[in-house]
């Protein structure tokens, strides 16, 4: 029996089908430019790839090509539908509805639609996702996994902000946090690495990408994250600007004569290391111009992004009383060497000492740490899509 987890943009759909008893995607695969002309299949059978162009006009029919090339004689890793057990949705925002999956209902979907001014570029294409699903796949049950999900157990005054309360009760404007999913997945793998009790361990797990955040996990319960409202808050990422002084939007709405989504955009698309170095929002470029070119906004831009996760682990490590683990996963955080050694450097007083010959593999799990450290610092490459599978199954199997 298998797992689909599906992923869905709002003109793209990613997929694994996931084997239930060995935990291996069987097939994966890319399906882009949804409405748009060029619409692109990238399916992967093994170490076969299978490229299909064909004009898909919303997702229903995306949806159709991806489960006739599953079950494809000679692409798909199936001969039929109903091998299929549950299929496994991601869904970015859940609100204060859930703090775990869910099996797929009429509510579940009205929640989702609620949150759509919450996370307007993620959920409403989930949303399509699932309903495209439904139509195709029939008594098949579909069961969200919210990004969400994972940090509803912080306490309130970790998730609320200084602003009128009313604003809170009225809005619901609070910390949510995000890529929940992955933070969970690698806590729980380290935990298993170790040979540790999950819920006796203190974690720090820094999720470092084009997107990136950081979670403080106290006893198996996320207590803490650096995303907030909107995945805007937090660290300096790719091209977002993480934590600002608020009163810079209204100035900078005044000094360039700009409306709102000026603003959106700028701190959106326009910020991070890509603003500050003024080359690239890719740390592999930045890193490439500032130490073999010695390019000054570059370098600058490496030691912000640095510098503020180091800021977060040490606040972290506070909320909780200690740390035992810190985890890094992500594009950066598995396969940035350098960029471990940068953070884990200004850590020694957490106990912190770092073994550079550990820490040269990329994308690998390793302890990067010496023996007689006493905090562990490690690199659990992470896999939201066997989590997402796991969830969904054990909601069904309830």
């Amino acid at each position: 029996m298998y797992v689909l987890v599906f992923n869905c943009g709002s003109s793209s759909i990613k997929y694994q089908l996931i084997d239930i008893n060995t935990k291996e995607a069987k097939c994966r695969g890319l399906l882009e430019r949804i409405g748009l002309t060029g619409s692109k299949l990238t399916h992967r059978l093994g170490e076969d790839k299978h490229i299909i162009e064909k004009d898909i006009d919303n997702h229903d029919m995306g949806a159709k090509v991806i489960f006739d090339t599953v079950t494809d004689a000679k692409m798909g890793a199936i001969s039929d539908l109903g091998e299929i057990r549950v299929v496994g949705h991601r869904v970015v925002h859940g609100g204060e509805n859930y703090s775990q999956a869910v099996l797929i209902n009429g509510d579940v979907e009205k929640t989702i639609e609620d949150c759509f001014d919450l996370a307007p570029l993620h959920n409403p294409a989930n949303l399509m996702g699932i309903q495209a699903c439904k139509k195709l796949l029939g008594d098949i049950p579909q069961v969200a996994v919210f990004d969400t999900a994972f940090h509803q157990t912080m306490p309130k005054h970790a998730y609320l902000y200084a602003i009128p309360y009313d604003y809170y009760t009225k809005h619901k404007i609070r910390r949510y946090g995000f890529h929940g999913t992955s933070h969970k997945y690698v806590s729980e793998r380290a935990a298993e690495i170790l040979g540790k009790k999950y819920d006796d361990l203190k974690i720090i797990t820094c999720h470092l990408g084009n997107g990136a955040s950081i979670a403080a996990i106290k006893h198996g319960r996320s207590v803490d994250t650096s995303m907030g409202f909107t995945p805007l808050a937090g660290l300096i990422m790719g091209t977002r600007s993480g934590d600002i002084d608020p009163s810079i939007v209204p100035f900078l709405m005044k000094a360039e004569e700009l409306n709102e989504k000026d603003v959106d955009t700028i701190m959106n698309k326009h910020s991070g290391v890509l603003g500050i170095s003024g080359i690239s929002s890719d740390m592999r470029d930045i890193e490439n111009k500032a130490w073999n070119e010695k390019n000054e906004r570059a370098q600058l831009a490496l030691d912000m992004y640095h510098y503020r996760i180091t800021q977060y682990i040490g606040a972290y490590a506070a909320a909780m009383n200690g740390v035992d683990v810190i985890i890094f996963t992500g594009g950066v955080g598995e396969k940035g060497s350098e960029t471990r050694e940068e953070i884990l450097k200004n850590l020694s007083y957490l106990g912190v000492n770092l073994d550079k010959e550990k820490n040269k593999p990329r994308g690998e799990e390793i302890i990067v740490t010496t023996a007689d450290s006493k905090t562990i610092a490690m690199v659990v490459p992470t896999n939201e899509e066997l989590e997402i599978a796991m969830e969904s199954l054990k909601i069904v199997n309830k």
